[in-house]
């Protein structure tokens, strides 16, 4: 067995946690998060720094969007990369974003939709929000969030959108688990 246990998490996030897993063994260190470390420590001239782990393809044309907004003035929503949902709520979510009147980015990956070939966005939806929405199949999603036009991020409050990105980003978050 090891002597020590490294947790990629921060003390004040977990501190109930972090507290009875220490009454077990008492060498518990948090390091994280670590992908935020991480980005901050290899140079961008390295290849390493290359190195991507996300299932999709990123689109960052993305970010040029976003560098055309106001600060604070984006709702980024992204249901991560295996949450799937029904077209209605597709459609649902799509009204409330065009509600809210604000600039949004969309992550709509191909497969989202549970049990269609294609999400169906009402043309209305389209037409209401084509100078203040951008949808994208994927996004790179750290840096999306670490970008000043955005406001709050609508999650599905996987473990790397909250942990790793949201929270090191300081973006605040609406949480929707599906």
């Amino acid at each position: 067995m090891g002597s020590a246990l490294l947790l990629n998490t921060f003390e004040s996030l977990e501190i109930p946690a972090i507290v009875e897993l220490r009454k077990k063994l008492p060498a518990v260190y948090t390091i994280g998060p670590l992908s935020s470390l991480i980005r901050q420590a290899i140079p961008s001239d390295n290849p390493v720094a290359a190195i991507n782990t996300s299932l999709w393809t990123e689109d960052s044309t993305c970010l040029d969007w976003l560098d055309g907004r106001e600060p604070n003035s984006v709702v980024y929503v992204n249901f991560g990369s295996i949450t799937v949902m029904s077209n209605a709520q597709l459609v649902e979510f799509a009204w409330g974003l065009a509600n809210t009147g604000y600039d949004f980015l969309w992550v709509i990956r191909p497969d989202l939709v549970r049990g269609s070939d294609a999400q169906v966005l009402p043309a209305e939806f389209m037409e209401e929000t084509k100078e203040r929405g951008l949808m994208a199949s994927w996004c790179p999603q750290e840096e999306v969030l670490f970008h000043p036009a955005v406001a709050v991020f609508l999650t599905h409050c996987g473990w790397n959108s909250i942990m790793a990105e949201s929270i090191s980003g300081g973006v605040p978050m609406i949480c929707w688990s599906g």
